[in-house]
């Protein structure tokens, strides 16, 4: 990576989806990139990236692991600069009912979306603040307001992702280190293939442009905003969520993700 003057941004998650979809947001405003996934797919959209004008290192590591988040973390600072902008956007999910689920499918949901996430965070944040200086964007999610009926480990792991965000803001409020949380609805990516709920109606359903999410959440992060629900039907799906009881937003939700519901 030869420039210097240009900032740098890690973006994990990458490889497809809201994550590229960030990064080309990250390069087309003036950032270098560091891209992880665990996928070697992240070559070819290191390829695509530079594209944007940016010099793009890619890392191909699984971080639901300390090892992963560790070896991301060294070839970041192998590079002997600073990084302006961490979007911690990588996770997993996860359908069927919780009870019929692979546990070891469920380990990986939690510690993608969960623990490598803040081990990330830590690791970069201590850096940021250090030096008075970095934005942080979390991708949560609205599935954070609702109880996530045949979702309910993923929809559970995003409630503790747009927790942790607004905290963390807190936490860092007299520094100048930002912390913001975009908040995208069902978006058309491969998640849902990968999540094996592709006979769901959430599955099967119209779904947000990945591009237009990423926007969103790149224009809260430059600005400092504590957050943004990405797209007007999910900013109304999220204002119904807090004033409706949780019993029923439960079986609102089964209603979307139940495997079978998305059949004609």
């Amino acid at each position: 990576m030869s420039s210097t003057t240009r900032p740098l941004a890690v973006v994990t998650g990458a490889s497809t989806g809201i994550g590229y979809e960030l990064a080309r947001e990250c390069g087309e405003n003036g950032f270098d990139l560091v891209i992880a996934a665990d996928e070697p797919e992240i070559e070819a959209a290191a390829t695509s990236l530079k594209a944007t004008g940016a010099d793009v290192v890619a890392v191909q590591a699984d971080l639901s692991t300390t090892a992963g988040v560790d070896a991301l973390y060294e070839s970041v600072k192998s590079l002997g600069r600073p990084v302006e902008a961490l979007l911690a956007n990588a996770g997993r999910g996860l359908g069927h009912g919780f009870l019929d689920q692979d546990f070891t499918e469920v380990h990986k949901i939690v510690d993608t979306n969960i623990t490598g996430t803040i081990y990330l965070v830590q690791k970069i944040g201590r850096d940021m603040r250090a030096r008075n200086k970095g934005r942080i964007l979390f991708t949560g999610s609205i599935a954070g307001f609702i109880p996530g009926a045949f979702q309910a480990v993923y929809n559970g792991s995003k409630a503790f992702i747009n927790s942790f965000g607004y905290a963390l803001r807190n936490e860092l409020k007299d520094t100048e280190v930002t912390v913001s949380i975009l908040m995208p609805g069902a978006t058309d990516t491969p998640f849902f293939e990968r999540a094996d709920m592709e006979d769901t109606s959430v599955g099967t359903a119209k779904k947000d442009d990945p591009a237009g999410v990423a926007k969103d959440g790149f224009k809260a992060m430059m600005s400092g905003e504590a957050e943004v629900v990405s797209g007007v039907k999910n900013k109304i799906i999220t204002a119904v969520a807090n004033v409706t009881p949780s019993e029923i937003l439960a079986e609102q939700h089964r209603k979307m993700s139940e495997p079978g519901s998305g059949k004609s």
